[in-house]
C-alpha cells in the first residue's frame, strides 16, 4: 500500500490498529477523534489531529490517504463509514494483522479489523466493517454480516450464520449450523447450541435468553 492511512477514532481498537499498520509497513498519518481532550496528543508518536468531521482533514482522504474506522461502538462506526462514503466517496480499508490466517477460499468486504492470530476458514464470507479480536477462530463455510464484533478467543464453528450488527463476547463457542440474528448479543464465555433471535441477548452454558 503506497498511501498513508488516517485512522478515525483514537480509543478502543485504534491503538492495535496502529500496531497492525506499523507491522505491515504502512504509514499512519494521524488519528481523527471526537474527544477534544485527545486533540494534539500522540499515540506512539502518531498525532491526534482533530475531529473526524473536520473537512480540513477529511479532504486528505481519497487522493492522498486511505482511511480506517477504529471505533468499537456499532452506531458511531456506521455513522463514520457513511460519512466517508458520502463526503469522500471512499470505503475504509481492512486492517489485517500479519499473524492472522485467512483462507484463500474465503471472501471479505471493506473496513474489517482482524487482530493477531485470527483464523478464517475456507469458504467463509465476511461482510464489511467487522471487528475480530485476537485469537478468534472462524471455521469453514461461515457467513458473517456487516458491523459484527467478535471478542477475543471466540470459536465460531462451521456453517454458522451471524447477521448484521451482532455482538459475540470473548471466549464464546458457537456450535455448527447455528444462526445468530441481527443485533443479537452473546455474553462472554457462553456456549451457543441453538439459534439466537434478532435483538435478543443470551448468556450461559448452554446460552439462554437474558430478560430485560
Amino acid at each position: 500500500m503506497e498511501k498513508p492511512v488516517i485512522i478515525l477514532g483514537a480509543k478502543g481498537i485504534a491503538h492495535p490498529a496502529l500496531e497492525i499498520f506499523n507491522s505491515n509497513n504502512v504509514d499512519v498519518y494521524g488519528f481523527l477523534e471526537e474527544d477534544e481532550e485527545l486533540h494534539g496528543k500522540e499515540i506512539n508518536v502518531v498525532p491526534v489531529l482533530g475531529h473526524p468531521e473536520d473537512d480540513g482533514y477529511l479532504k486528505l482522504i481519497g487522493k492522498k490517504c486511505e482511511a480506517f474506522v477504529a471505533v468499537d461502538d456499532y452506531k458511531y462506526r456506521q455513522f463514520l463509514v457513511k460519512l466517508l462514503n458520502e463526503r469522500r466517496k471512499v470505503q475504509p480499508i481492512n486492517a489485517i494483522h500479519k499473524t492472522s490466517y485467512i483462507s484463500t477460499d474465503s471472501t471479505m468486504g471493506h473496513g474489517n479489523f482482524i487482530n493477531a492470530r485470527v483464523i478464517i476458514g475456507a469458504g467463509t464470507e465476511l461482510g464489511h466493517h467487522g471487528i475480530y479480536h485476537s485469537g478468534v477462530l472462524i471455521d469453514h463455510k461461515v457467513t458473517i454480516g456487516d458491523f459484527v464484533q467478535i471478542g477475543a478467543g471466540a470459536v465460531v464453528n462451521s456453517g454458522v450464520k451471524v447477521e448484521e450488527g451482532a455482538f459475540i463476547g470473548s471466549g464464546v463457542t458457537i456450535v455448527s449450523g447455528v444462526k445468530i440474528g441481527k443485533n443479537a448479543r452473546v455474553g462472554a464465555g457462553s456456549v451457543v447450541v441453538a439459534d439466537v433471535e434478532e435483538e435478543s441477548t443470551v448468556f450461559g452454558n448452554p446460552a439462554k435468553p437474558v430478560k430485560p
